[in-house]
């Protein structure tokens, strides 16, 4: 049973002034089968937690521990932390120029399965999968992000989801930049790999709408860099009627 066990994790973003702490102290465990939402304002810490845990070498961890089915995460670089069942969806999903969506997919699940899928399965499985998030076939041979919308790019970032099948999805605002037609299909994937039983999910994200189609198990509100309240999915409906100004001014000093 795959699980992502945090323990009072801190960590710094690189500036050029220096190290600057934005994480102070996050404690969260997920397992599998489970769905975690992370809500806060914008500069909570929310994104900074996705790329620490991912190992984005901007983003500096001064101390705690994050161990993923009790190896130690913090010790993997990053192919090692994907190889190992990671997955991160980012906020802004990045262009690579010449490199096609197809061999970025089949060198993905090469290095994560440890061995090539075999060509025809392979074909078969990235057409379905297309198929069902609504993508063009001919956005195959394009180059990965390059020249896409914001909405194609996020079904990109499904669509690696759905092929790659890690232990942990980390889902990085997800919802943002996508209009109602886009968010509907986004979100059916999400739910086909939450419905497989096989991942835990972290889904990170400013607004409810999202989790109104993809209802998680656990909502945590972060403040200051750090999870200021947690409860079920009615946490995030009373976020919806009253926003995070409470969290807000509990953690800004006197």
């Amino acid at each position: 049973m795959a699980t992502l066990d945090i323990r009072d994790l801190r960590c710094s973003v690189l500036t050029d002034t220096g190290p600057r702490e934005i994480l102070h102290g996050v404690d969260l465990t997920v397992s599998q089968g489970e769905t975690h939402a992370i809500m806060g304002p914008n500069g909570s810490g929310k994104t900074t937690l996705a790329y620490a845990l991912a190992g984005h070498p901007k983003y500096l961890i001064t101390s705690g521990t994050v161990t993923l089915d009790g190896e130690d995460v913090l010790a993997m670089k990053v192919d090692e932390r994907a190889r190992a069942g990671m997955f991160l969806a980012m906020q802004y999903p990045v262009e690579v120029p010449g490199v096609t969506m197809s061999n970025f997919l089949r060198s993905a699940s090469t290095a994560v399965r440890g061995e090539a899928p075999r060509l025809r399965t392979w074909v078969k499985e990235v057409r379905e999968a297309m198929e069902r998030l609504q993508i063009d076939p001919a956005f195959a041979e394009r180059n990965v992000n390059e020249g896409f919308s914001g909405g194609e790019k996020k079904r990109h970032e499904i669509l690696q989801l759905e092929l790659l099948k890690p232990k942990i999805a980390i889902l990085d605002e997800t919802d943002s930049g996508l209009d109602v037609d886009a968010l509907r299909v986004v979100s059916a994937g999400v739910n086909r790999v939450r419905a497989t039983g096989e991942v835990a999910t972290l889904l990170i994200t400013h607004y409810t709408r999202i989790l109104r189609y993809v209802r998680p198990d656990y909502v945590h509100v972060f403040a200051d860099g750090r999870i200021a309240d947690s409860g079920g999915p009615e946490l995030a409906d009373r976020l919806e009627e009253e926003g995070y100004e409470a969290y807000v001014k509990q953690s800004t000093p006197d």
